[in-house]
């Protein structure tokens, strides 16, 4: 009976655990169709407004590749539109001009369709293309080869792709405010995890965790992700700024924001060596000195105050005189004959410096605000 109910209570649990995990997917599959529902819905808008123009403007009877090629050169992302563009065109170029000199002298057939995707590709390569545009060159030559096999009709497929780049160029003037603000949000959300990172670690180094130590350094590897997010949202950024002309006025801040990736990936990596520290520390059941934790809890609130004015559209040198408060605790607190905590002060002095840099000092007046440490005991 009591193995019984052990089975049970085992299978109700693996039930459990398998609907959170179910219900944590769908909630991000849902999160992600949510941070791209205006690009799908411009993409779709673009579709039908490039079949529109081609066909009901223009006269072609069946623009089918109107529509791919506005889908296509707007894509799921903000990045390299206009060079998405720019490959499509002369892809389809390269293509229909090359399949129709080949129908004309030769005919259609599997040797030709094999032969003119050759040519097209090789062709393009010639150019310097990129893989979008070899793809293209490739692909346009077979419709022509299969499809449009009457010589001089297949540059109506030229124009059809002309119609579709130029549409999405028009759609991607057309930007909402989230992807210019998102690198602002990403960079106050990487800033933020620093201070939760330190916070933890203190709380796990005061009772002597040695597990909870290491789920937080687990944490503080799983932050690259954070950190890639952080520059793809930079440079899709960059490229709205480059694409819509009615977003020019919002570069200067997400210029700023693209300067502070490379601080707050150094300020990243970092804290994940100091909380690694921390770890082997605790791992050798040494107890930090008297001053260690608030040190490490005043870093922590010194990070939030800087994510906080991210958060805020405030500039991060706000946080820049908390910071400097805790360089000046670097040189108080004791010192110690044992390796473990000499790591983990100058690793912390290590993570002082990059959150300066990152309230815009320049490294050498960051490094010079660091006070000499205290002789040793």
């Amino acid at each position: 009976m009591n193995e019984r109910t052990w089975s049970d209570t085992r299978v109700a649990e693996v039930l459990d655990r398998a609907w959170d995990r179910s219900r944590v997917s769908v909630a991000g599959r849902l999160e992600r169709v949510r941070s791209k529902a205006f690009l799908i819905a411009q993409s779709a808008v673009a579709a039908g407004l490039a079949w529109w123009v081609a066909s009901d403007v223009v006269g072609h009877r069946t623009p089918f590749f109107a529509p791919i090629v506005a889908v296509v050169c707007l894509g799921m992302s903000y990045g390299q539109r206009l060079r998405r563009v720019f490959e499509v065109a002369v892809g389809v170029a390269v293509g229909v001009f090359t399949a129709d000199v080949f129908v004309y002298f030769v005919g259609t057939g599997a040797w030709q369709v094999g032969t003119v995707v050759l040519l097209a590709m090789v062709l393009a390569h010639v150019l310097d293309g990129g893989p979008v545009l070899v793809t293209q060159a490739a692909v346009q030559s077979i419709v022509v080869t299969t499809l449009v096999t009457t010589p001089g009709q297949a540059f109506t497929r030229w124009l059809d792709a002309l119609i579709g780049g130029a549409v999405a160029l028009v759609a991607a003037t057309v930007v909402p405010q989230a992807p210019l603000r998102r690198p602002r949000v990403l960079a106050s959300q990487v800033v933020r995890t620093i201070g939760e990172l330190l916070r933890r670690t203190v709380a796990s180094a005061q009772a002597g965790d040695v597990e909870e130590a290491a789920a937080v350094l687990a944490s503080a590897r799983g932050t690259d992700s954070l950190l890639r997010d952080l520059r793809t949202a930079a440079d899709e950024g960059l490229s709205v700024i480059a694409s819509s002309p009615f977003s020019r006025s919002h570069a200067p801040g997400v210029r700023k924001m693209v300067d502070l990736v490379e601080p707050l990936d150094r300020a990243m990596r970092s804290t994940r060596v100091l909380v690694r520290r921390v770890v082997v520390a605790v791992g050798r059941e040494e107890r930090l000195p008297a001053g260690y934790h608030e040190l490490l809890e005043d870093l922590a609130v010194a990070s939030e105050v800087i994510a906080r004015a991210l958060a805020e559209n405030a500039s991060p040198e706000v946080g820049r005189s908390a910071v400097l408060a805790v360089a000046a605790q670097t040189g108080r607190v004791p010192r110690t004959a044992s390796l473990a905590t000499e790591t983990v002060l100058a690793q912390a002095r290590s993570v002082v410096v990059d959150l300066l840099r990152l309230t815009g000092m320049e490294v050498d007046d960051a490094i010079a605000a660091l006070p000499p440490e205290r002789p040793r005991a």
